[in-house]
């Protein structure tokens, strides 16, 4: 038997509302799926607006029948503050799934671990399976994929992020950006980002930028897609976009390998209605394939 496919690309309608995710703690829950993004990858770390203590746990249910689909055990780390506000920073410790059932969950697990350990070398999160397999458990809930563009005179770019989303209570935005991107200096400069929400429809041309994470984007015009002035900043954003916000960064740090952004939103433009294109772990398109209401695969 193959493994199940690690990401499944799907069209969604954003905010998604397929998957709820919830802090569990002391007796205590609470509701975090507009409230907690990743920080880093290498290690897994969460970021939410929620002091949940020590040791929460983390829960994913399908929103539609109530199932538990998946779990992280978290461990805290150091807070983050920013703007007279904490955020709170969770290790990922351990995580489970339910979304296959029993065995054929642990020999999917077996069978991925053993073909990312084969392509170790070209493994483009650096990170071990198990980490893998708990990141696919944080991907229950549904990752929109914007393009982010970055411009001053001379040093522009545009590439592909999923490392992104609100924490609601704080009212700030984040971005966990590999701090080997080329444009991470630009963007430490310039204090400012626009992303430009995309559609479904145009993910080949997305996944073909994701090159200019290593190498800048020489000049707006080579894009195979119109662009226009962003709203205040004027940095070029996706004509095409289903949304376009800027945000202006408040606060910045390595955790890992990766470089955390915590930003303010300062524009936000709703431009058209559609399905944004998003990722989310492979075991759970299976499940919902197995209970006939799979998200629409591109």
């Amino acid at each position: 038997m193959r493994p199940l496919p690690q990401w499944s690309t799907v069209a969604v309608a954003p905010p998604q509302q397929v998957v709820t995710a919830s802090l569990h703690w002391d007796g205590n829950s609470a509701d975090v799926t507009a409230d907690h993004t990743v920080a880093s990858l290498n290690p897994l770390v969460i970021a939410t607006s929620v002091d949940a203590g020590q040791r929460p746990v983390l829960e994913y249910h399908d929103r539609a029948t109530g199932r538990l689909l998946g779990v992280l055990r978290l461990a805290q780390m150091a807070p983050v503050t920013a703007e007279n506000a904490s955020l709170t920073l969770y290790h990922v410790a351990a995580g489970g799934h339910r979304c296959l059932r029993w065995p054929r969950r642990s020999w999917n697990a077996w069978l991925q671990n053993r073909l990312m350990l084969k392509n170790l070398a070209t493994n483009h999160l650096n990170t071990d399976p198990a980490a893998v397999q708990k990141l696919m458990i944080a991907y229950l809930c549904p990752r929109p994929v914007v393009l982010v563009s970055v411009g001053t005179q001379g040093r522009q770019n545009i590439f592909p992020m999923d490392l992104i989303g609100p924490l609601e209570r704080s009212g700030f935005f984040s971005l966990a950006l590999r701090s080997t991107n080329v444009s991470i200096p630009t963007i430490l400069d310039e204090r400012k980002v626009v992303l430009s929400s995309m559609p479904a429809a145009m993910k080949a041309v997305v996944y073909k930028l994701g090159a200019h994470h290593k190498h800048p984007l020489t000049d707006w015009t080579a894009l195979p897609f119109a662009v226009r002035p962003s709203r205040e900043f004027g940095i070029p954003a996706v004509a095409a976009a289903l949304r376009i916000r800027e945000l202006a960064i408040v606060h910045s740090q390595e955790i890992g390998l990766h470089t955390f952004f915590l930003c303010r939103v300062i524009s936000d433009e709703h431009l058209v209605e559609g399905a944004q294109l998003h990722h989310t772990g492979g075991f759970h398109q299976a499940y919902r394939h197995r209970h006939g209401m799979p998200l629409t695969e591109i």
